[in-house]
């Protein structure tokens, strides 16, 4: 009935339409069936009117409260006229690059793959090692500075920079193909020169002490034998089994020049004196044989000192080398008698050093010896003379059938004879003494 009544209210005076009714109109106009014409005549227009009325009023309220959002939502419901195509295009974009997304996902997998070896993988190994590490690349890297620091800095630590330069050494060995590490050890190799270098300036110290001495040749032991071995190594291109024969003898040498430098050095604080011994000399050449000559004094000085100087730092030299460097044993070690060089073994460089000193001494004693006349001042230097080839004796390094050779004036032969008859009468009543004082004893 109300559908009826629907369609005749909608559609008067014409077919009903095949249209679906709106449920709250049919809803609404059921409502009517059971209310009389008269009362739905005179209550319902005021009714609507009401409900008109109180749907204004909420219209107005909504619109006073929401008007922005209603402004913005219709603004936006505007644009999806254009937006919905646009997206509906990309859409179909996005359908066709799924397959394509798809396929570069399973080449990237496959290329860059854990097991697959690639140069961009393998750098981000390498970065990711060298992120871990960074700590321990730090402490290497620091090495030749605490290494450079160790030798420069006061008191110098010799011992903690040959233990750096061990570790040094022993990471090169263990990390050969290295370059940080090769360049760690050319560094380490620049240093450890600039230490052995100092030791041995060290070593030309004019107080220098046994004890002093032998720690610094230690210490030389530790560093000199690279040093050594790429200087031999053209000479030995395999390993000789008297290496360390030969470094020995190389550092005993270089201990000797050391020394003979502090003597040379030593002997060079007598230039004043030396110089007015010159100037007497010259003197005595103006005069000529054949005139008298009394002078000499300045030369007796000069010698005296430089006598003195030389008998105290060549015994000093001669049994500081000693105690270092004890005589080795003359067996050769191991191996047959053909691989061994006919030139072997060479002599240590004390088997020449004395006679350097006493090429030395006999030099200046040609020189100036003839210059002082006075007898009793020329036996008191030929006995000084004396004492000092008696102090080198008592170490092997007697040298007084070498002052028969001065050649120092026409009775120079006399005069040599009763000098060494004192001396040895001097020298036995001083053993009979000792030997009365411990037969006493």
């Amino acid at each position: 009935m109300a559908d009826n009544l629907y369609d005749l209210l909608t559609h008067p005076g014409s077919a009903p339409s095949k249209t679906a009714a709106d449920p709250s109109e049919l809803e609404y106009i059921t409502s009517w069936s059971g209310r009389s014409l008269s009362s739905l005549a005179a209550d319902e227009p005021q009714a609507l009117s009401q409900t008109s009325h109180g749907l204004l009023l909420s219209l107005q309220a909504l619109s006073k409260k929401s008007h922005k959002d209603i402004i913005a939502s219709a603004a936006h419901h505007a644009t999806l006229r254009t937006s919905l195509p646009a997206l509906a295009a990309s859409a179909a974009d996005l359908r066709v690059s799924i397959p394509k997304l798809d396929a570069e996902a399973v080449r990237f997998s496959t290329t860059y793959n854990k097991s697959s070896e690639h140069a961009v993988l393998a750098r981000r190994k390498k970065a990711l090692l060298l992120s871990r590490n960074v700590e321990r690349l730090v402490d290497v890297l620091e090495l030749p500075t605490l290494l450079a620091t160790a030798i420069s800095s006061a008191p110098v630590n010799y011992a903690s920079a040959l233990d750096l330069n061990g570790h040094i050494r022993r990471l090169h060995a263990l990390y050969p193909t290295s370059p940080l590490l090769a360049s760690i050890a050319a560094q380490a190799d620049d240093a450890m020169r600039l230490m052995a270098s100092n030791l041995l300036l060290s070593l030309q110290s004019p107080s220098l002490k046994l004890a002093a001495s032998l720690r610094t040749v230690s210490w030389l032991r530790r560093v000199l034998p690279d040093l050594i071995s790429t200087s031999i190594s053209t000479a030995t291109p395999k390993k000789s089994p008297h290496d360390t024969a030969t470094q020995e003898r190389v550092l005993g040498a270089l201990f000797l020049v050391c020394r003979l430098a502090t003597l040379t050095t030593t002997l060079d604080a007598l230039d004043p004196l030396r110089h007015l011994a010159d100037q007497e000399r010259a003197r005595q050449r103006a005069l000529g044989s054949g005139n008298a000559w009394s002078g000499g004094q300045q030369t007796e000085r000069f010698l005296k000192r430089y006598l003195e100087i030389f008998r105290e730092q060549s015994f000093a030299i001669v049994s500081m080398f000693k105690s270092i460097f004890p005589a080795a044993s003359t067996t050769a070690a191991g191996g047959d008698d053909d691989d061994q060089d006919p030139m072997e073994p060479i002599p240590s460089a004390l088997a020449t050093f004395p006679l350097h000193l006493v090429d030395m001494l006999l030099e200046t004693l040609r020189a100036y010896l003839p210059v002082v006349k006075d007898q009793a001042s020329r036996d008191s230097l030929l006995t000084q003379v004396l004492y000092c080839a008696g102090s080198l004796g008592r170490l092997g390094g007697d040298f007084g059938l070498f002052l028969a050779t001065l050649d120092v004036g026409g009775e120079a032969e006399e005069e040599w004879v009763e000098v060494v008859k004192r001396h040895r009468a001097l020298a036995g009543r001083l053993e009979s003494m000792v030997g009365e004082q411990r037969r006493g004893n």
